[in-house]
């Protein structure tokens, strides 16, 4: 396998985050993040895909522009049958992430092998497949991302080998918090034995809630930098603690993710409480890793392009009116007004009569009045009361806001 390669700076991400000088307490931590962001940060991405999905009306003739992430919900978009995803990002790792479920997708041999590629993801047989069918496909920048190493100097590819959902800032931070809750008594995946909702309700309760009392939690947790795991920069901890304190937001986010949502339809909480999804043949998965889609991500695997490209960019060098899907993540949280100006106008120039976007918010209520120039939002309808529905169902339950526009 080939040696490590310097790691390219990130400049995308810094443009992105970099809002202060750089000796001031929000400039070093705005830096500190950018330095933790340029590796893997969501080995799954951490928004819900049938929502998504609910929300968009992906029709056959919809081109879908995405964040990559993950890849994770790129690759469920197909099973909604759409003519085109367009997954773009700024983070190199998620790029190279991106590419491989792309490549692995096409050329693994069989849906067994697949699942226990992605599902499992800690098998050494994953390896052997990484090298037989997947290898002598990947692009030889993705190639060298993982074949290379990480910071700690482990091949990033033997993650697959050994859990790779433990990985990255979020496995890092899953791993923090596992921690955290057993030293103060309490263990994670004691939830996971619930049998029933009301079940779990009761073991949250008991094990989990009291956690967030903890002087020392509400001391970590006060720190913008303990969030950067969650991919969280620091302007974006301002609006998800709004007037709250840090603990309290983030135990009240935690409790919908134990206690709102049946286990067995889930996989986010296998993820946050299991650190991997369950082994379970009828254990919760992404739509993607589910055998009643594999054929259909197969076959349609095609219609997806990844691009290594800052979201605003790449619609400027769109057509008027050629697009129908955005979906923007959670990605507006960082932006300036500026920068919200600059990507809602070519979303409005380059969307189709009907077109729809859909975003994330760390608080509960959209960003955009007030930021972005009423004339822009004129031309768009904000579906209120669709969109609490979406964030009241949405399982993955870290966000405060599911937000959906449709152009007039």
């Amino acid at each position: 396998m080939a040696t490590a390669a310097r790691p390219p700076k990130n400049r995308a991400v810094r443009a992105a985050v970099h809002r202060h000088e750089h000796l001031s307490k929000q400039g070093i931590l705005e830096r500190a993040f950018t330095f933790a962001f340029r590796g893997l940060v969501y080995a799954q991405i951490w928004e819900d895909p049938a929502v998504d999905m609910e929300a968009l009306a992906i029709t056959p003739d919809s081109h879908v522009v995405t964040i990559a992430s993950g890849g994770c919900n790129v690759l469920s978009y197909l099973t909604a049958n759409p003519k085109a995803i367009t997954a773009v990002d700024l983070n190199t790792a998620h790029i190279a992430l991106n590419k491989l479920k792309l490549v692995a997708a096409r050329h693994l041999p069989d849906y067994q092998t697949f699942h226990r590629f992605f599902a499992r993801a800690n098998s050494r047989a994953n390896i052997l497949a990484y090298r037989t069918y997947v290898r002598p496909f990947l692009d030889e920048t993705s190639k060298r991302y993982w074949e290379g190493r990480d910071m700690v100097g482990r091949r990033r590819i033997g993650g697959f080998a050994k859990g790779v959902y433990k990985r990255g800032l979020l496995g890092n931070f899953i791993g923090a918090a596992h921690l955290i809750a057993r030293l103060n008594g309490a263990n994670p995946k004691a939830l996971l034995k619930a049998k029933t909702i009301e079940e779990q309700r009761e073991i949250f309760d008991r094990e989990f809630a009291p956690v967030f009392d903890k002087g020392f939690v509400k001391w970590l947790t006060d720190q913008p930098a303990s969030l950067f795991g969650l991919g969280i920069p620091p302007a974006q901890y301002e609006a998800l603690a709004g007037d709250e304190k840090m603990a309290v937001v983030l135990r009240e986010r935690l409790e919908k993710l134990a206690c709102d949502f049946d286990l067995k339809d889930n996989y986010f909480a296998w993820q946050a409480f299991n650190r991997g999804y369950s082994e379970d043949p009828n254990a919760p998965l992404p739509p993607y890793l589910q055998k009643a889609h594999y054929a259909e991500i197969v076959e349609r695997v095609s219609r997806i392009e990844v691009r290594h490209t800052n979201f605003t960019d790449y619609l400027r060098s769109r057509e008027d009116a050629s697009l129908d899907r955005y979906i923007l993540l959670d990605a507006q949280d960082w932006m300036t007004d500026q920068q919200l100006t600059d990507l809602w106008s070519e979303i409005t120039r380059t969307a189709k009569p009907g077109a729809r976007v859909l975003f994330r918010t760390a608080g509960i209520e959209t960003i955009l009045p007030g930021r972005v120039p009423d004339e822009i939002l004129a031309k768009w309808d904000y579906r209120a009361e669709e969109s609490l529905d979406y964030t009241k169902r949405d399982r993955s339950s870290i966000y405060g806001g599911v937000h959906l526009y449709v152009l007039k």
